[in-house]
């Protein structure tokens, strides 16, 4: 059997084309999106992230604005932006990116971002939206693993999902859109004992615990459906949570990794800052 490739960079230009054929709708009508990008510190990584999303949006025709303090900045500055930011009419998505200073309360400052703006899906409102199937502006590397498999015409509806993973950034939030989805959920984690035992009963196994190597060819049936949302480092180049070489020689259809759901984040946050436009007009 040989995979088919879910290729995440294809969907993600197909995704990039309907945001700018959205975004010159919007400016026909006057209204130029903008996302505000608030970066506390000087994280390399984090620095690199926000100049990115830079670029991103200034090829899909969105204003991007980069607010940046200095890491000993009080809590009070960032969540006095995060106000302003708020009521201003001209901003249409807020992004603040972690890690935060360690004297930061996160929390605080996630609960301080308007929900209608979450474009990172951190607000706890957000985050209970999700709960309920309202709609809401949800976090975009969970949606990542539901569009990547939707768009490679895998059906999730009925199927079992084994989901590997329960943090707060990728796996709880999966829970929740997977079920929204329809799909059976089994959630294991890293502590999971006899992982094999539920991959095996799995129509699609969703990888997403940052542990490398975490899911090998004898751990998944003939014609599973493999998603890999993992990052990990290895001698020096980027790896998922699957044996991609061995798993890919069983599977129907799985992920690689790089190439794979991370490249759709990207697109799904500019989705997401047109999805928050129409929210904020509906109110």
């Amino acid at each position: 059997m040989s995979a088919k490739i879910m290729d995440g960079k294809k969907i993600a230009s197909e995704i990039l084309d309907e945001v700018r054929a959205e975004v010159k709708a919007l400016s026909e009508r006057g209204i130029i999106p903008k996302l505000s990008v608030i970066l506390v510190g000087d994280d390399p990584a984090s620095v690199m992230y926000a100049r990115s999303k830079e670029r991103a949006c200034k090829k899909s025709g969105i204003d991007y604005e980069l607010i940046t303090f200095p890491s000993d900045a009080k809590e009070e500055s960032v969540l006095q932006e995060l106000e302003r930011l708020s009521v201003d009419q001209s901003c249409h998505g807020i992004m603040v990116e972690l890690p935060l200073p360690e004297h930061m309360n996160k929390d605080r400052i996630m609960m301080a971002i308007n929900p209608l703006k979450d474009v990172d899906g951190i607000n706890p409102i957000n985050r209970g939206q999700m709960f309920t199937k309202k709609t809401g502006l949800f976090p975009v590397t969970p949606q990542s693993c539901i569009e990547i498999m939707k768009r490679s015409g895998i059906t999730i509806e009925g199927k079992n999902v084994c989901l590997i993973g329960r943090g707060d950034t990728v796996g709880k939030p999966l829970i929740f859109l997977l079920l929204n989805e329809n799909a059976t959920v089994t959630v294991c984690h890293t502590r999971t004992r006899d992982l094999s035992f539920h991959t095996k009963r799995a129509d699609i196994v969703v990888a997403a615990a940052g542990k490398p190597d975490l899911v090998t060819e004898d751990m998944v049936s003939p014609g599973v459906v493999v998603v890999d949302a993992g990052i990990n480092q290895v001698d020096g180049k980027t790896v998922g949570d699957v044996d991609f070489e061995g798993v890919s020689k069983k599977a129907e259809a799985i992920t690689p990794v790089p190439g794979g759901v991370g490249s759709l984040t990207t697109a799904l946050l500019q989705k997401n800052l047109l999805k928050a436009i129409e929210l904020q007009q509906s109110q």
